[in-house]
């Protein structure tokens, strides 16, 4: 696999400062009912963001899923699309509402259509995010709404454009649907010392609880991904975010499965920077990739 280049500090946006919202690693052909998507692991931090913030560009990075994209970088050679996010997590969530913000971050009163008592914003991980990493608080002074209203437009929503259009895209061309919403989780989630049961798990299948996706599809994901050799727990502790919400309708077509891989299996999580089993791990997440190609559009169409 071919790497980037390690960044040391947060890779700046372009003079403007204005951050690339997102791309698509397309296929030569999309020819199989799957989409993939990638939404924190995107690294283009404007620089007025990191001179606000109280962080070093290190701790920063902290809520990144770091090289998630190179994980699920075989999608395309199946020919499925893989969408990014360019711009980072602790800048703007679009695994959120568009509008999910603390009130006790602004300095100006929020529009009542502002959803301000979800568990994300009690957590400080609204829209915008309030900390990163074991919460440490990333601004030196609290934001104007109007700040939040520009990084919403130029972020959050043309990235669920994009991802909207090509969800019914894929739709259309094969009766059916299946968003792989991929994400990592850190060590502490899954710890003996926070959760007994969850101590060990290297992957976290989320699906609402079978409400965003349908449950013989989760049972493909995770039956191929124990047969790889991985520990595999669902929605537990993690069952699906605003994506999943948003686009898992079984019932018309589309079905959302969110995947949560351990940043310990291909990464060192206080460096963020990639670990010797980045490589491998790709290797076996492209073999589930082929096998959730291989799925019957006909069991993804609607009822």
């Amino acid at each position: 696999m071919t790497h980037r280049q390690e960044p040391t500090a947060p890779a700046s946006c372009p003079p403007d400062g204005q951050p690339r919202s997102w791309d698509i690693m397309a296929p030569a052909a999309h020819r199989v009912p799957l989409v993939f998507a990638s939404p924190h692991s995107g690294q283009d931090y404007p620089r007025d963001f990191v001179a606000a913030s109280r962080l070093d560009p290190l701790t920063l990075r902290s809520s990144e899923d770091a090289f998630v994209d190179e994980l699920f970088a075989a999608a395309p050679a199946h020919g499925a699309p893989l969408l990014r996010a360019r711009f980072p997590r602790a800048y703007v969530d679009p695994n959120r509402e568009a509008f999910e913000l603390d009130p006790a971050m602004f300095e100006d009163p929020l529009p009542p259509y502002v959803n301000t008592t979800s568990p994300g914003v009690a957590a400080g991980l609204g829209t915008i995010a309030r900390v990163v990493g074991r919460g440490c608080e990333i601004y030196r002074r609290k934001l104007r709404f109007a700040d939040a209203r520009r990084r919403i437009a130029r972020c959050h929503m043309p990235y669920h454009r994009a991802l909207g259009e090509l969800l019914e895209d894929t739709r259309r061309r094969f009766g059916g649907c299946l968003l792989i919403d991929c994400h990592s989780m850190p060590s502490a989630a899954t710890s003996a010392k926070r959760d007994p049961v969850l101590a060990g798990v290297d992957v976290v299948l989320g699906d609402r609880h079978a409400t965003a996706c349908a449950p013989e599809i989760t049972g493909i994901a995770e039956g191929t991904l124990r047969s790889l050799g991985l520990a595999v727990h669902r929605n537990r502790p993690f069952a699906g975010g605003f994506t999943a919400r948003r686009y898992g309708t079984p019932a018309a077509g589309v079905h959302v499965l969110q995947i949560e891989i351990a940043r310990s299996l291909y990464m060192d999580e206080a460096a963020v920077t990639r670990g010797p089993g980045l490589s491998d791990l790709a290797g076996r997440i492209g073999r589930l990739i082929g096998v959730l190609a291989r799925i019957d559009p006909k069991s993804l169409a609607a009822a």
